[in-house]
């Protein structure tokens, strides 16, 4: 099936089909392993309008350039992330009597942090240029996986029991999550 864009796709272990669109205008669509093309291409197909949309607004707007980061700055940001997310899920994990393994620091595009069934905790650097409430809620949110692997209600009964108005950190992350990315 011929479409009016280039796409990559990338097959892993997971379960779905997603389709994304980088700020610079590249689709990928990520699939489970043995996923037909003939199903990616259906795929492709019923998304086509909202791609496109995206595309054109990526057109009509541009990602503004920015300076390649230095590896110094980047190397220092890290660092920081590193300290202030080993503190805060020191201090928060024992409000909520769990345990976690490492913490990794990276930049992921599509996630602001993660906790693995072993326990591990990832989050992204670019967080520290949000505010101390934000940095708060996704600690709590990746260390309440350790008690539900899910995003149930009881999972938010957790995360709510620690941080009454999570809401309002999460509403912040979604409305200007974006904004991160243009801070260096």
């Amino acid at each position: 099936m011929k479409f009016p864009f280039t796409y990559e796709i990338i097959y892993s272990r997971r379960k779905t089909a997603a389709i994304q669109i980088s700020r610079d205008g590249k689709v990928t669509v990520r699939a489970p392993y043995g996923c037909p093309r003939s199903f990616i291409d259906s795929f492709l197909h019923s998304r086509e309008d909202w791609i496109l949309r995206h595309l054109e607004e990526i057109r009509l707007h541009p990602p503004k350039e920015r300076p390649a980061l230095s590896g110094e700055k980047r190397r220092l940001y890290v660092e920081t992330a590193r300290s202030v997310f080993t503190q805060k899920a020191a201090y928060y994990a024992r409000i909520m009597g769990v345990t976690y393994g490492r913490i990794s620091i990276r930049e992921q595009k599509t996630r602001w942090g993660s906790c693995s069934s072993a326990g591990n905790l990832n989050f992204n650097w670019r967080l520290i240029f949000a505010p101390e409430s934000v940095l708060d809620y996704v600690v709590v949110h990746e260390l309440a996986h350790r008690k539900e692997m899910n995003h149930s209600r009881a999972f938010y009964d957790i995360v709510e029991s620690v941080l009454p108005d999570y809401r309002t950190s999460r509403r912040w992350l979604r409305d200007h999550g974006s904004s991160l990315w243009d801070r260096c």
